[in-house]
Formats: C-alpha cells, structure tokens, sequence
C-alpha cells in the first residue's frame, strides 16, 4: 500500500466552547469550595486556639518538647517574636540532650511535657529525670484531637507547652527503673523464642526437600535423639541403621 492510498486517522478535534465554558466553570465552585472550608477551619482553629490561651496557667515554669529522631525542640514560654529565645532546636545527640538540661535549668523549668515518638525520647526522659525534673511522658493522642495544633516542629512544642501550662495534657504510664528492666529482658525472651521457632521450622523444610522424613518419625527435632541424628547426618553419615 502506497503512502498516498495509507488512510489517515481524521485529527482530533478541539472540544466546543460550551465544554470548555462548563470545565471552567466546575473548576472555578470547587476552588470556591475549598476555600470556604479552609476559611471555615482556619477559623474553627482560631477560636478554639483562643480559648486554650485564655485559660487560667497552672504551671508557669512548665516546657514542651517534641521528639524527633536528629533534633528535639524545646519551649520553654509563649511568644511571638521568632528571635525570643524561648524556642531553640537542640540535635539529639548526647551533647545536645545536655544542653536541653542547661537550657531548662537557666528558666527555671520544673516540670516538662515530652511528646513521645517511638523510642526517639526515651533517652531525654530519662536525663530530665536525672536531672530531678517532674516529666510527663505525653501520647500524641492525647493532643492530636485538640484542633489548633500546628504541624511544624516550631508550632508544635510550643503547643505542647501551651497545654501543658494550663493543665490540659495526662501523662502516659511510665514504669520505674526495674520493672522497665524486667520487661525489656522479657520481651526480649520472647523476640528469641519466636526466633528461634522460625529456624525449627526452616530445619524441617531443608530435611523435607531434602526427602529425609525425620519429622514424621521424630515429634521434637529439638530433642536429644533429634540433635543426635542431624549430628550424624552433618560427619557424613548415610547408613540408616548407623
């Protein structure tokens, strides 16, 4: 077939104006939409962000600090100015957990709300408390649902020190020093257990491919006469009756 008898595909054709108006038109109410709603909440927030600041402070030498896994930051009081000095951001290494001390003990903190994240917190819990400071190991449920809360690392400890000062923040179960070390040896215990029970169960699926049905005869391939057998069968034994 010659390039002049080829059929061509006809070109597609521009959608009329009507489409085009209706397209806009859709774009233009859901734009509308969603700035009403973030309006709506943006105000929402507002209101019941004012009316955590205008209760009464119950703790007026309280700190906030959320958790991270490269830097902890830490507020120490309310204020709007960003060079105030009462937000600073200090690294998580051991130096900086020490100098989150001093930065608490040069204002005067005597109690401090820590915003647990996984295990990233548990070495600054337990310097405070080294230290003689009264802390409180907060969930992020339990000011999660407050609305007002603001996701930057910044906003967020002093958020958590807002609530903190005025009461609204439970501290989550903590243990003592010997129940935590109990239970980090029981669960470990129990890590080794389940460990363990996954390479039985890779022993018996080596012998199963390799046709050796020692655990239809054997109930514990763990058992002396079970450890007897893979020893003999690991020296080069294949003599059954050996």
């Amino acid at each position: 077939m010659t390039a002049s008898t080829a059929k061509r595909k006809p070109a597609s054709s521009p959608p009329p104006s009507g489409q085009q108006d209706q397209a806009q038109a859709q774009r233009k109410a859901y734009d509308r939409r969603k700035t009403r709603a973030k309006a709506k909440s943006e105000a929402l927030r507002q209101q019941e962000a004012a009316q955590v600041q205008a209760l009464p402070v119950l703790r007026p030498y309280a700190a906030g600090i959320d958790v991270g896994s490269r830097s902890h930051w830490v507020c120490v009081g309310f204020s709007t100015e960003a060079a105030s000095g009462l937000i600073q951001e200090f690294p998580a290494h051991t130096d900086g957990l020490k100098a989150i001390a001093a930065f608490l003990r040069e204002h005067q903190v005597n109690t401090i709300a820590l915003e647990s994240t996984g295990i990233y917190g548990i070495a600054l819990y337990e310097l405070l408390q080294a230290e003689g400071l009264e802390v409180l190991l907060v969930d992020p449920s339990y000011s999660h649902p407050l609305r007002g809360r603001p996701k930057t690392d910044r906003r967020d400890c002093q958020w958590i020190y807002r609530l903190h000062s005025v009461g609204l923040l439970a501290a989550a179960f903590r243990p003592d020093e010997q129940t935590c070390r109990l239970r980090a040896s029981l669960r470990q215990r129990a890590n080794l257990i389940r460990s363990a029970s996954r390479h039985v169960q890779h022993l018996q699926k080596a012998l199963e491919q390799m046709h050796l049905k020692l655990t239809e005869i054997l109930s514990d391939m763990t058992g002396v006469t079970g450890r007897s057998i893979l020893r003999a069968i690991l020296r080069g034994t294949r003599a059954p009756e050996k």
